[in-house]
C-alpha cells in the first residue's frame, strides 16, 4: 500500500513538472499522500518556471529603454484553486506578474526611441498637422484590422480640427502632444518652448478631455533643455525606432518592404497621413503580424506590462 502511495505522487509530481501550463491538479491531489505533497510540487512548478523582470535602464545609443515585467505561479492562489477543485476539471495555473524594481520613471529626464526588446509589441506614432483627406482612410484601416496607435497632435491643427480630433478618439486611439506650430524645438528658448508644449497639453485637456503623457517633438528635432522642460510638465519626450518617411512619397510598397526588414519588438514607427502611409498601412499591419508582434499604443508598448501569453491573474 505505501509503495503505489509513493509510485501516486512520483506520478504527480512528475506530471506536474513536466506537463503543459494546465494541470488537473485536483485529480493528482487526490492521488498524492496528502496536501503538502501537493503544496510542495506546485512551489516546484513555480522556481521551475519564474521569469524574471528586466529593469528599466539608460542605453548608451537608444537612451531610456523601459522595463519588462516578470511572471511567476501565485503558489497560494494555485494551491486554493486546486483544494477547490472538482473532480476532472482542469485547474489552470494562477500567474502574476512581477514589477521590475527599476521603473522608466525612474530614469529621470531621457528621451524615449524605443520599447523592451523583450516585449513583442510595436506602436504607430502618427504626427498630424495637415493631411486631412488620409485620416479617415486611415482610421478605417485601423479599425478593420483592430489596430489603436497613438496620435501626435499639432496644437494649430487641433485648434482648427476639433472635430476630426474627436472622431480619432472615438476610434479608441491615445492622443498626445505635437508642440503648438511644429517649431524646431532645440532653436526656442526655455519660455517659448514651454509655452510651445503647453498650449497644446491644454487645448488636449479643455478640447479632449486627455491628459496626455507623452511629447514627441516636431522633425525630431530637441535637446536636453526641451526633454526636461517636457518633464517638468509631466510629459515624457518620445522619438520614433522606425521612420516611413512618408513625406518624400514613396510608393506604399517600398513603405511596406521598410517596415517588414526594419521593424522589431519594441519599435516605434513614425509616420503621417499622408497618401503613401494610408496605401502601405494594411501591408504594415499584416508584415507586423507575420513577425509574432502585437501592435498597441505609445504607452502600451513603452508600459513594462507584458504581452499576454499565459494565464494570468
Amino acid at each position: 500500500m505505501l509503495i503505489g502511495q509513493v509510485d501516486s505522487v512520483r506520478t504527480y509530481i512528475t506530471e506536474i513538472r513536466d506537463g503543459p501550463g494546465t494541470q488537473n491538479a485536483f485529480d493528482m491531489f487526490k492521488e498524492a499522500t496528502g496536501e503538502e505533497s501537493l503544496l510542495s510540487a506546485i512551489k516546484d512548478k513555480a522556481a521551475e518556471t519564474r521569469i524574471a523582470p528586466v529593469n528599466a535602464r539608460v542605453d548608451r545609443v537608444w537612451k531610456a529603454i523601459p522595463g519588462y515585467n516578470g511572471l511567476e505561479i501565485d503558489v497560494e492562489a494555485t494551491y486554493r484553486k486546486a483544494l477547490g477543485g472538482m473532480l476532472n476539471t482542469k485547474i489552470p495555473y494562477v500567474y502574476r506578474q512581477v514589477e521590475p524594481e527599476i521603473q522608466l520613471k525612474d530614469l529621470g529626464a531621457h528621451p524615449i526611441y524605443r520599447g523592451n526588446a523583450s516585449k513583442p509589441m510595436v506602436s504607430f506614432m502618427i504626427n498630424v498637422a495637415w493631411g486631412n483627406e488620409f485620416l479617415v482612410p486611415m482610421l478605417d484601416t485601423l479599425d478593420a484590422e483592430k489596430v489603436k496607435a497613438t496620435f501626435f497632435l499639432d496644437g494649430s491643427w487641433l485648434s482648427k480640427n476639433a472635430e476630426l480630433a474627436k472622431e480619432i478618439q472615438k476610434r479608441g486611439h491615445e492622443l498626445s502632444n505635437h508642440a503648438y506650430s511644429h517649431p524646431d524645438m532645440s532653436r526656442l528658448s526655455a519660455e517659448r518652448a514651454r509655452l510651445e508644449i503647453s498650449k497644446t497639453q491644454e487645448l488636449l485637456q479643455q478640447t479632449l478631455g486627455v491628459k496626455n503623457r507623452w511629447f514627441a517633438p516636431p522633425s525630431g528635432d530637441f535637446n536636453q533643455k526641451t526633454v526636461d522642460i517636457a518633464a517638468s510638465m509631466g510629459l515624457q519626450t518620445v522619438l520614433w525606432t522606425v521612420d516611413t518617411v512618408d513625406w518624400r512619397k514613396p510608393s506604399p510598397d517600398s513603405v511596406i518592404a521598410k517596415i517588414s526588414n526594419k521593424t522589431e519588438a519594441g519599435s516605434l514607427i513614425l509616420m503621417h497621413p499622408t497618401a503613401s502611409s494610408a496605401g502601405a498601412l494594411k501591408g504594415m499591419i499584416d508584415s507586423i503580424h507575420a513577425k509574432g508582434l502585437s501592435l498597441g499604443t505609445v504607452s502600451e508598448t513603452l508600459s513594462s506590462e507584458r504581452v499576454q501569453g499565459h494565464t494570468v491573474e
